[in-house]
C-alpha cells in the first residue's frame, strides 16, 4: 500500500480547542433547532401553510450570510439567537427555561428580540430595538437578519397600507442597527426598495 494512502484506522489523536469547541457550539446548535422545532411545532409561517421552522431556517441563512461577510468571534451568540428568536414572544417558553437551557445572555438577546406585549405599534419596536442595542452587536445582526427573511416575500395577505408600514418600520431598523454588519444593512436596504415596489 502507498505511504500516502489512510489506513481507515479511526484517528485517536486529541481534538484542539478550537475542534473541541466547534463541536460543542455545534451540539447546542442542534439543540437550539429541536427545542424551536417543539416549541413551534404547531404554527405556521403567516400567510403560507409551510411550518414556522421555515421562516427560523430563512433568518438562520440570511444571518450566516452576514457572519461569512463579517466573521465573529461570538457567531454562536448570533446563531442561538436567530433560531430561538421567537420563542418568548410567540410560545409559551419563559425566560427562565431559556437560561436554563442556552445561558443569560442567550435568554437576554431573545428577550431583546421580543416585543413587549404591554406596548404595540412603533412604540413595541422602539422598546425593543433599545433593548437590542444593549446587547452584543451579534444579536443586532438577528434582528437584521429577521426583517431580510420577512422581506424576501411580499406577504399577498397584506393591504399596500400595511406593506407600506412593514417597510417604514424596516427602515427604522435599519437606521438603529446598521453599525452591526455593513452586508447586512445593504441587504435590508435592497430589500426594502424592493417590497415598496412590488
Amino acid at each position: 500500500m502507498p505511504d500516502n494512502m489512510p489506513d481507515n484506522k479511526p484517528d485517536t489523536s486529541p481534538l484542539t480547542p478550537e475542534q473541541q469547541l466547534a463541536m460543542q457550539t455545534t451540539s447546542k446548535l442542534s439543540e437550539a433547532w429541536l427545542f424551536a422545532a417543539k416549541k413551534h411545532n404547531a404554527q405556521l409561517y403567516p400567510g403560507t401553510d409551510l411550518p414556522y421552522l421555515t421562516h427560523l431556517g430563512s433568518v438562520v441563512l440570511v444571518l450566516w450570510q452576514g457572519l461569512l461577510a463579517k466573521p465573529t468571534a461570538r457567531a454562536d451568540l448570533a446563531l442561538l439567537c436567530a433560531i430561538l428568536h421567537d420563542t418568548i414572544e410567540d410560545t409559551q417558553t419563559s425566560p427562565e427555561e431559556l437560561s436554563a437551557l442556552f445561558g443569560e445572555e442567550v435568554k437576554t438577546g431573545v428577550l431583546a428580540l421580543s416585543k413587549d406585549p404591554n406596548l404595540s405599534g412603533q412604540a413595541a419596536m422602539i422598546d425593543s430595538l433599545s433593548r437590542i442595542q444593549k446587547c452584543p452587536s451579534e444579536v443586532w445582526m438577528v434582528k437584521l437578519a429577521d426583517r431580510i427573511a420577512n422581506l424576501t416575500v411580499p406577504a399577498a395577505h397584506w393591504s399596500a397600507d400595511k406593506r407600506r408600514l412593514y417597510a417604514q418600520e424596516g427602515l427604522l431598523i435599519y437606521r438603529e442597527l446598521y453599525p452591526a454588519s455593513d452586508f447586512l444593512s445593504l441587504m435590508l436596504k435592497k430589500r426594502i426598495s424592493a417590497w415598496l415596489d412590488e
